[in-house]
């Protein structure tokens, strides 16, 4: 089955712009931002924990990867053990990071949207909104259930986590599925939102004991009480027991961990297309090109010229990988 309903996204989780008139974040001064190394190959498909490139590596969390995926496969997650991707046809491939051999190749009957692995074992979600366990020491899969349906999304599906032995799924039509690795039929439900449509969960991210979860209209922190908040979200980060929201309309904003308002600040007609935080800095790539660095109070900001964003990127721990580039962004000034 072809991923038909992604394509309602882009990969880097912008909608697509209507027909009419559109303005732009155009700031009056942009600074060179230097480029510190280069990688081969353009990027084929993104995903939220790296992207694949057209030969057949990745880039991950870790950087640049020179394992091999193989053809018609596309980068889903790793650990410090194994490399998950998956095909158009369904299949789930299993490789051995210290090898780069296949361990399990499993046919799962649709594509997978999202995957971790944890002590031995896969958590994924499929494209038709299943989600299962799967053992990899014997090939089994221990148990899959499907939600509701849903047909379009936003690309930038996140994926399962866990807190010692249980695992959160976030699924596509707004819900938390949550069980315990060793009683997986025994699972609990947490709602988000009840839309059907561009609804799943983009963020999911733990703080300690506290997880914080995302729909592009609403973010959820569940620890010992739940606070949510509506926004037209663009995306969200967890730094240092606060959460950093980008809207759609252009505003960064700082939250405590209850959600409360401490900080903003807006860039007019900015449309985010990656953002990250690290090392005490905030970074936000706008569409047309122009990279915002500010402190992580977001009172002082510089601007940057990268080039304008015409085919995905990718920025996560300080470093942006755009168009063959690597740059360092933690030695980028805000002043």
């Amino acid at each position: 089955m072809k991923r038909f309903w992604l394509a309602a996204i882009t990969a880097a989780g912008v909608l697509l712009s209507g027909c009419g008139s559109r303005q732009y974040f155009e700031p009056e001064v942009r600074y060179e931002a230097p480029v510190a190394r280069h990688y081969e190959g353009t990027v084929i498909d993104v995903g939220r924990e790296g992207v694949t490139l057209s030969n057949g590596h990745y880039i991950g969390k870790e950087g640049v990867s020179t394992l091999t995926l193989g053809e018609g496969y596309r980068f889903l997650n790793e650990n410090s053990r194994y490399v998950l991707a998956s095909n158009a046809e369904g299949k789930l491939k299993i490789i051995d990071k210290k090898t780069q051999k296949t361990v399990r190749n499993e046919d799962l009957g649709f594509p997978v949207v999202a995957a971790s692995v944890y002590r031995g074992y896969v958590v994924y979600v499929l494209e038709n909104n299943a989600y299962g366990l799967y053992r990899i020491a014997d090939g089994v899969r221990v148990s899959e259930n499907r939600s509701e349906p849903t047909y379009a999304i936003d690309a930038r599906a996140a994926s399962p986590v866990f807190v010692d032995t249980l695992a959160v799924v976030p699924m596509l039509d707004g819900k938390l599925i949550i069980f315990d690795i060793h009683d997986p039929e025994n699972a609990s439900v947490i709602y988000l939102s009840s839309e059907r449509n561009l609804n799943n969960v983009i963020v999911l991210e733990r703080s300690g004991d506290t997880l914080v979860a995302a729909t592009p209209k609403k973010v959820l922190v569940i620890g010992d009480e739940e606070y949510e908040r509506r926004a037209n979200i663009s995306d969200v980060k967890v730094y240092r027991n606060r959460l950093y929201l980008f809207t759609k309309d252009g505003r960064i904003q700082t939250l405590s961990l209850t959600l409360e308002p401490m900080t903003q600040q807006k860039f007019k007609f900015a449309q985010f297309v990656a953002v990250d935080v690290a090392k005490d800095k905030v970074f936000a790539l706008d569409k047309q090109g122009s990279l915002i660095v500010l402190d992580s109070n977001l009172k002082k900001a510089k601007i940057y010229d990268v080039g304008e964003v015409e085919t995905p990127v990718f920025m996560y721990g300080g470093t942006l990988y755009k168009d063959g580039n690597i740059i360092d962004l933690t030695r980028l000034s805000y002043e």
